[in-house]
C-alpha cells in the first residue's frame, strides 16, 4: 500500500526490551530510489544520539498504531558504530553497520518496478550528500571507494526541490509515496502552487532527467500540458491499480506503478 513517507516521521521504534527512540528521517538512494537507512532519534536514553537503522530489520502491523518494531535489543543498537549527524554516511560506515548488526547489505538491490535503475547515475554536478558536508573527493587514480556514498540522499532535504518540466516550472516536491512493503519511493507528490491552484499531482521517478543538487532543482521529461491533463490525484482517496494504470498510460511510463 503506497503512502505518505512524511506520515511515517515520528514512528517510534520499538526494539526487544523496550522503546530506542523516533524515526525523524529517511535516507534513499537516486540510483534505485529505494529507502536505504532510517535515521532514528534516540532521544535521552542515548544522550540524543542518532544512528541509523536498515529497513530489513523493521516491521509493522499499523499504520494507527504509530510505531515500528525492529528484531533488535537496545544494547545491540547502543553498541552500534556511532554515525555523527553532520557528517556523511560512508560505505564503510555502512559495512560497519552491516557486521555489526548481521545485515544483508543486498537486501534492497531488487529494482524499484517505478523507478528506471541508474537513471540518477550522472546528476548535472557532484551534489551534497544528504545536505551535510563531504569529505574530500578522491582521485582518480585511487582503487578506493570514495568515502561518502554519492547516492544517499534525504527525504527531508528533497521536499522542497523545485519542479522543472522542459517547459518550465510546475511546482515543487511536497512528499514521497512510499510502499513500506520494498521501501520503494513510488512517486513524488508535486505540489503545483499557484500555477495550478494548488493542485496536487503525481510523478514518477522515472520521469526524472536530472537532479541539480546545488540549486535544488528536478528537470522531468514532461510538459506542463502534461501535468495538466494528467488523471487528477485526490490525496484523500485510495491509491488503487485502476488509477496506476490511467496515470501511467497517460504519461507513456512502464509498468502499472501499483
Amino acid at each position: 500500500m503506497l503512502q505518505a513517507i512524511t506520515g511515517l516521521k515520528g514512528f517510534a521504534i520499538e526494539a526487544t526490551d523496550g522503546q530506542m527512540g523516533a524515526v525523524v528521517d529517511f535516507l534513499f538512494d537516486d540510483a534505485s530510489w529505494r529507502v536505504s537507512w532510517l535515521v532514528v532519534e534516540c532521544g535521552s536514553w542515548l544522550r540524543g544520539r542518532k544512528v541509523l537503522i536498515h529497513p530489513s530489520a523493521v516491521s509493522y502491523t499499523a499504520l494507527a498504531d504509530e510505531e515500528f518494531n525492529v528484531d533488535l535489543t537496545k544494547a545491540q543498537v547502543e553498541s552500534s558504530p556511532e554515525w555523527g549527524e553532520h557528517q556523511p554516511v560512508s560505505q564503510r560506515m555502512e559495512r560497519q553497520l552491516y557486521e555489526h548488526y548481521g545485515w544483508d547489505p543486498l537486501w534492497d538491490e531488487a529494482p524499484n518496478p517505478s523507478a528506471i535503475p541508474g537513471a540518477m547515475a550522472s546528476p548535472l554536478m557532484v551534489p551534497p550528500n544528504l545536505g551535510l558536508p563531504i569529505g574530500e573527493q578522491p582521485h582518480c587514480e585511487t582503487a578506493e571507494p570514495p568515502e561518502s556514498d554519492m547516492h544517499l540522499r534525504s527525504v527531508s532535504e528533497v521536499i522542497g526541490y523545485h519542479l522543472l518540466a522542459t517547459d518550465g516550472e510546475i511546482g515543487h516536491v511536497e512528499n514521497f509515496l512510499i510502499d513500506a512493503s520494498d521501501w520503494g519511493l513510488h512517486y513524488f507528490v508535486a505540489d503545483t502552487g499557484s500555477w495550478w491552484l494548488g493542485k496536487q499531482v503525481l510523478i514518477a521517478p522515472c520521469a526524472v532527467q536530472s537532479i541539480d543538487w546545488s540549486d535544488r532543482h528536478v528537470h522531468l521529461d514532461v510538459t506542463r500540458k502534461q501535468v495538466e491533463e494528467s488523471p487528477p490525484w485526490d490525496p484523500l482517496v485510495v491509491f488503487d491499480e485502476v488509477y496506476a494504470k490511467q496515470l501511467h498510460s497517460h504519461y507513456g511510463w512502464p509498468g502499472s506503478g501499483a
